[in-house]
């Protein structure tokens, strides 16, 4: 308790969490609880191919220790930590699960592999980890609504804000009573904060590992916490809390107003293309134009793209016109444009080292110009609206407005589109049988009896 004996904000949040049953959750909720299951599943097979998680795995095989979680694609059991880490960064290491952008952009998926460890470990079934994962969510994505202006805007990564998240799931998953999540709040949340560093200019590995480690930093809290490890009560709204330390506005009652009346998982977003969530409208409007009118690149002359402030800062800066590795490639407005123009499609195909350097993609990257514009900037976050006009070398010119992308819950990717998305990613590593008993399990995740059982669906074979 505080020193005016006020309950702190910690307090009302573990308590909620501790307190929330299956049976409380409504159904679109576990609807979407499934969806971004399985969605994260199939980034997370897809990830257990890329070079960021074969050297992590590779580290790990050295330091980590036998346990109850399940690594996924290797299929080695090792303790809730490692394992999180792991898990956590091959759902992460495409840019290509889950966004919610309001104040702040996150990715309350990257906290599953928290859930999924804490169940293994607890020995738990489905019902918890759909728990789990709505309370991620939940959690996730209100931190993203409460800063004003979002800590992205001062400097900070939003890893800082799973940080405080990550041990709500995993201390819930784990069974912890309401009093020690707070405690693994307290433990987690003062010790890790996340410089933006890792989003600016010339990017590197740690991109996407800063989230991963927010969201391991959180299983090793709640274990902490379930030996009797204490941490600050206060460290949201008390001196030298986040909202102290990361001003000036922070409007608390978000993290807590209306907790149950409704869920907000069913307003988060779904990627369609493996890129930084500000690329998505302006490649959906570029491939409306190059397919619609059939345009062939060396028709194009130029591409203007007005969007938001931060779109020009973080995603068209100097190092973005030439990027040389997947981190700087997936976070460059001017590079995904051009592999829409060329390839029309983004997939992870257009994210290898010999596409990166593609001397056709790399001849469109200076067509584009990126605007920002004030009075887009207006409509965010509400919209994310982007305005691409692009000009021929005859001289015609296209305009596409589009106010938000695919993936958006107002404009959502189908069940189908999922489990599509599952197969690209997940078919080089598992069988088609295989996909399908992940799908079938994920679905009907309520009736799945042990998490154990599932993970162990995900082994490469």
């Amino acid at each position: 308790m505080s020193e005016t004996n006020q309950e702190t904000i910690t307090a009302t949040m573990a308590r909620w969490a501790a307190g929330v049953r299956f049976e409380d959750l409504p159904a679109e909720a576990v609807h979407q609880a499934k969806r971004f299951l399985l969605d994260s599943l199939g980034c997370a097979l897809g990830g257990y191919r890329q070079h960021d998680v074969q050297i992590a795995l590779a580290v790990h095989d050295e330091i980590a220790g036998a346990g109850p979680a399940t690594v996924i694609g290797s299929g080695r059991r090792v303790d809730v930590v490692s394992a999180a880490l792991l898990n956590a960064l091959m759902v992460r290491v495409m840019d290509y699960n889950d966004i919610y952008w309001k104040q702040d952009p996150v990715h309350p998926t990257d906290i599953i592999p928290a859930a999924l460890a804490g169940c293994e470990r607890a020995g738990t079934g489905g019902g918890e980890l759909a728990v789990g994962i709505c309370l991620g969510h939940e959690f996730e994505q209100r931190l993203a609504e409460a800063a004003f202006p979002g800590i992205r805007e001062r400097g900070w990564h939003h890893a800082t804000l799973t940080a405080f998240v990550s041990p709500i799931v995993a201390g819930r998953a784990l069974g912890l009573p309401w009093e020690k999540i707070q405690h693994a709040i307290g433990i987690a949340g003062s010790a890790r904060c996340t410089l933006g560093a890792v989003t600016a200019g010339k990017l590197t590995m740690m991109k996407n590992t800063v989230d991963p480690m927010a969201t391991q930093s959180g299983v090793l809290a709640a274990l902490l916490a379930k030996r009797g490890y204490t941490g600050p009560e206060h460290v949201i709204d008390g001196k030298e809390g986040l909202a102290h330390c990361f001003g000036p506005e922070w409007r608390l009652g978000v993290l807590t107003d209306g907790l149950g009346q409704s869920w907000r998982i069913t307003r988060c977003g779904m990627k369609a293309f493996p890129t930084e969530a500000l690329t998505h409208a302006p490649i959906s409007a570029v491939l409306a134009i190059v397919t619609g009118h059939d345009l062939a690149p060396d028709e194009i002359a130029s591409v203007r793209i007005r969007s938001l402030r931060r779109a020009a800062d973080i995603l068209a800066d100097a190092s973005k016109y030439d990027p040389r590795s997947k981190e700087t490639a997936d976070h460059s407005l001017p590079y995904v444009v051009a592999a829409a123009i060329v390839d029309r499609n983004v997939t992870p195909a257009q994210f290898t080292e010999a596409k990166i350097m593609d001397p056709q993609i790399r001849a469109q990257l200076r067509k584009v110009e990126v605007v920002a514009d004030p009075e887009i900037e207006k409509l965010f976050p509400a919209l994310q609206r982007v305005v691409v006009e692009i000009t021929t070398s005859d001289g015609q010119r296209y305009e596409k407005q589009l106010d938000y992308p695919k993936g958006d819950p107002r404009n959502p990717l189908s069940d189908a589109e999922v489990e599509a998305k599952f197969d690209a990613l997940a078919g080089p590593v598992l069988s088609s049988a295989g996909c399908a008993r992940v799908k079938d399990a994920v679905w009907n995740l309520e009736a799945v009896g042990s998490v154990t059982e599932l993970m162990g669906m995900l082994t490469a074979g």
